[in-house]
């Protein structure tokens, strides 16, 4: 490989940062030309620890073009944010850096890929970490390329580390990646997301030679402040009057999907440009949103930390959050998106009554519990032939996308090996890491409580926040509202909370009838569950707060809730014609609550209320049910249904919904007896959360 001396790489380094940028003027930050020597001359494995936007792209574009010019071979990118470096990689070819990408939509075209990375007609090849879960790839593709690699980079590195907010199974294999590469070929990690501790971890995991560089996390001009405010109705009045007073476009987060719709149709409503965004989303709608976001067509984009890692937007003027996340990593990444190149710019933590519930959830569901580990590992153990994971989730009471993660992480420490679509136990010793598990919820439980501080606190926001990132550099910003005497003081206008309550109230949630069971196919469209209605998502505000006490306080429901009940039913436009009776699902444990609302819903319809379905035996809470599986297997059989019951349309009202199968169950019973079509009701949607 052709040498460069110091001078000439920097020269040269610098040319090509201007033509990335497109600024003449262009200049390194502190690190960025140490680094990309640290590759280039030194051949070193070095893990940068940067702020959002610091440009640790331009870092492994640059080093990628010098080390091609010097005769190296291509670059290999493993990054999850593939659909999300369009821009970057398009400014990366304006230097010369001809890219491909190998994902899970274009396998006809790897073997062509292949061909052009042995000739020499691709500098630069990204991954997805799933790509390293692939057999195919592993066995076939992998080896190949890694053999004629010039340069590793590892794009959201936190992401190896179990102790990061965002640890991802896949990242794992990496380190089988490195046994790959030729000797001396230098290794690049990049992260704006790590504290000591992850950074102890990477290097651990990736090699004790690698070099660190860590800069400073402040962010100036961002304007951080905390407002404590329990109730949905009030920060959904306040961010209407707020939002518009803002310059410039912004978002603001949610820690659930559901609250993202709600609150972005309630910004709707009051005239604000505001739009969904989530996981759930669809790939082309989530460009079109991105797209607009960028260009400032659109005020407020209200989303999930699926807006995240990748999305780069350097005038984003505010960054909002609806209820607080569970750590500091996690909160500085989200709101450090804000005004990276603006003089001043908005990180306001609204501080909701709900979120430590969501928080809790999140914490508790991260690992699966170490019985059902061990579990999977002992049923692999009996099975001779391979298991899908259908089959797991029949035996195990775990949810799919828990079980998706273990089966990863098992997979990774050799406890299971993969077989098409299915799984079976290898011949490798395995045993639970407790102690691990403890270390790691302890973690979670310490990170949480740091949230609560940093709300709570009289001191600088943004020294406190660095301090919890382990920075060295933390010192008063002089900004946020305790350092400055200018806040943001505006209070709730009483219609504005008027208007929100309400909306809370009339938000449309429905009940989606499920059309399969899970062992025997597709449901019967005569004796299938009906679209339905809910009053209120548990924990959502609205009417949740009165099922909440007449459930766990009052052992009955308000009049209130039968007025609003009726209401919304009145108003319902029911498919297949409205009901003409009312019946309920039995309880054993508290067998009067539902019945009593249920007569008392039917009285104010003016309709009759038959009691005609049974409870056989009990049940455990279907909020204890991880799977459809075992939701089903769990209401199998335990009802039953009078032989004959009245024959129109019925409304088949219960309490609370979760999982659906008990109302799915008891439709299928009461249209073998003769019933219309049913019409399910629930007073509350617990969305899996605790009741």
């Amino acid at each position: 490989m052709r040498e460069l001396n110091d001078t000439k790489i920097d020269q040269t380094a610098l040319s090509l940062l201007r033509t990335l940028t497109g600024d003449s003027g262009a200049k390194f930050w502190p690190h960025q030309l140490e680094a990309i020597r640290a590759l280039v001359r030194d051949r070193s494995r070095v893990l940068l620890v940067q702020r959002t936007g610091w440009g640790k792209s331009a870092v492994y574009f640059i080093a990628t073009r010098l080390l091609r010019d010097r005769g190296g071979g291509p670059t290999m990118l493993v990054s999850p944010l593939l659909a999300l470096m369009r821009n970057q990689i398009k400014a990366a070819e304006s230097m010369g850096v001809r890219a491909a990408t190998i994902n899970s939509t274009n396998q006809d075209e790897w073997d062509e890929i292949e061909e052009r990375v042995k000739s020499g007609r691709v500098d630069l090849l990204l991954i997805s970490p799933e790509r390293l879960a692939n057999q195919k790839f592993r066995s076939k593709v992998l080896p190949a390329i890694g053999r004629r690699s010039g340069l590793l980079v590892v794009d959201e590195a936190h992401c190896i580390s179990d102790w990061g907010h965002d640890f991802r199974p896949d990242y794992r294999r990496i380190v089988r990646v490195l046994d790959l590469l030729p000797r001396g070929v230098p290794v690049l990690c990049c992260t704006a997301t790590a504290n000591d501790r992850v950074v102890k971890d990477v290097i651990d995991q990736l090699g004790s030679k690698m070099v660190p560089l860590r800069g400073p996390l402040g962010r100036e001009g961002l304007r951080l402040h905390v407002l404590k405010m329990p109730s949905h109705a009030e920060r959904m009045a306040w961010l209407a009057q707020v939002i518009p007073r803002l310059e410039g476009t912004g978002v603001v987060y949610c820690l659930t999907v559901h609250d993202t719709i709600r609150l972005s149709s309630w910004l709707r409503s009051r005239g604000i440009d505001a739009v969904a965004y989530s996981g759930g989303t669809d790939q082309d709608s989530r460009l079109a949103i991105e797209a607009d976001l960028l260009a400032n067509r659109r005020k407020v984009v209200v989303a999930t930390s699926a807006l995240g890692m990748g999305f780069d937007k350097p005038d984003l003027a505010f960054v909002i959050h609806y209820q607080s996340p569970g750590s500091p990593i996690t909160y500085y990444q989200q709101v450090g998106r804000a005004g990276r190149k603006l003089d001043k710019s908005w990180g306001i933590l609204l501080s909701g009554s709900e979120e430590r519930d969501i928080q809790n959830f999140f914490i508790e569901s991260a690992f699966p519990p170490p019985d059902i580990t061990s579990g999977l590992v002992r049923l692999l153990e009996r099975t001779s032939a391979p298991m899908s994971k259908k089959g797991m989730l029949r035996e195990l009471n775990i949810r799919p996308g828990q079980l998706e993660k273990l089966l990863k992480v098992l997979e990774v420490e050799g406890a299971i090996e993969r077989e098409e679509w299915a799984w079976r136990r290898t011949l490798r010793p395995w045993s639970y890491d407790m102690d691990r598990l403890r270390s790691v919820t302890s973690l979670r439980r310490a990170e949480q409580k740091q949230m609560l501080d940093y709300i709570s606190t009289d001191r600088c926001r943004m020294a406190l926040m660095r301090q919890y990132l382990d920075d060295s550099a933390a010192e008063p910003c002089g900004i946020c509202d305790n350092c400055d005497i200018l806040r943001i003081h505006i209070d709730t206008n009483p219609e504005d909370l008027r208007r929100a309550e309400e909306h809370l109230r009339r938000a449309k949630h429905p009940i989606q009838p499920r059309r399969r069971f899970p062992d025997t196919g597709m449901i019967d469209p005569e004796r299938r569950l009906e679209f339905g209605r809910v009053l209120s998502v548990w924990g959502g505000g609205g009417w949740s707060d009165l099922v909440r006490r007449g459930k766990q306080v009052d052992n009955s429901f308000d009049d209130r809730l039968v007025r609003a009940a009726a209401q919304l039913i009145r108003r319902t436009s029911w498919d297949k014609g409205s009901p003409q009776w009312v019946t309920f699902v039995p309880s054993l444990r508290n067998p009067g609550l539902v019945a009593d609302f249920s007569m008392r819903l039917a009285a104010s319809l003016g309709l009759a209320c038959e009691d005609v379905v049974t409870k056989v035996r009990e049940t455990h809470p279907q909020k204890l049910m991880q799977n459809s599986e075992q939701q089903y297997a769990n209401v199998r059989g335990a009802f039953t249904v009078r032989p004959q019951v009245p024959t129109g349309p019925v409304l088949l009202v219960d309490d609370i919904v979760d999982s659906r199968w008990t109302m799915t169950a008891i439709a299928w019973l009461l249209r073998g007896a003769g019933s219309g079509p049913v019409y399910p009701f629930a007073l509350s949607d617990t969305q899996g959360r605790s009741v």
